[in-house]
Formats: structure tokens, sequence, C-alpha cells
């Protein structure tokens, strides 16, 4: 259920599922349990670090680590790079776009989506 501002005419639901992009420590990331079935296989390998979840930013499909992802922030433009675990889908695709016009909106950057290996960083 979603919550409307005094004056607002639409309510945004937001069923929960679908594809989101999870900043480093987020709450749901790093608190979760049983890791194995939210980090299970490539994700526990590269998202993970020494079994602590935190220190890298994760894709989310569904409640599950699908991937990680990266930024780099460049004057007005971001690039944001994603390395899926999962084969992504056309409506997996346009949800991920969203996900990245969202980071650039917050940004105040024009966004741009790199799907590949994720190099940088020294967890990764």
């Amino acid at each position: 259920m979603g919550s409307v501002v005094a004056g607002d005419t639409v309510a945004v639901i937001d069923p929960g599922g679908g594809l989101r992009l999870l900043p480093h420590f987020d709450a749901y990331a790093v608190g979760c349990h049983p890791r194995d079935q939210v980090f299970p296989g490539a994700a526990a390998e590269r998202a993970l670090s020494r079994g602590q979840a935190g220190n890298v930013a994760v894709v989310l499909l569904d409640g599950v680590v699908a991937g990680v992802w990266h930024q780099r922030r460049r004057t007005r433009r971001v690039t944001i790079t994603v390395e899926p675990f999962v084969r992504l889908t056309a409506p997996l695709r346009r949800q991920l776009d969203a996900q990245v016009a969202r980071i650039g909106a917050f940004l105040e950057a024009t966004p741009d989506l790199v799907i590949g290996e994720i190099t940088a960083g020294r967890h990764l």
C-alpha cells in the first residue's frame, strides 16, 4: 500500500517486486537472511565480501540478487555499468532502463548504461 501526500491526486502503487538497483549498504541487502537464498551462486561470489553484504551495489530481481552495478560520475553525466547474472529479457531491460533513468534524475546527471563485467573497485 502506498502513501499519498495531502493534495496529491494520484497514488503510486509499488508492488515491491521487479528489478531494482540497490546502493551500497542498502538495509535489505545488509540485513537479509538466509544469505544463500538472497545471494545465490554467482551473487555470493561477486556481491559478498567474506560473507558480508553492503560493500557492493546489487541488482535485485524479485527479492534475489541477480547482478552487481557500479556508477562513475563525470561532471553532468553518470555511467552506470550493470553486470547481470541473468538474461535480460525485454521487460527486464525496460525495468533496468527505468532504474538508470531514476538514478540520473536523482543525481541531476545524464545517465549512460553499460551492460558488462564490472572491474572497478577492490572488491570486484
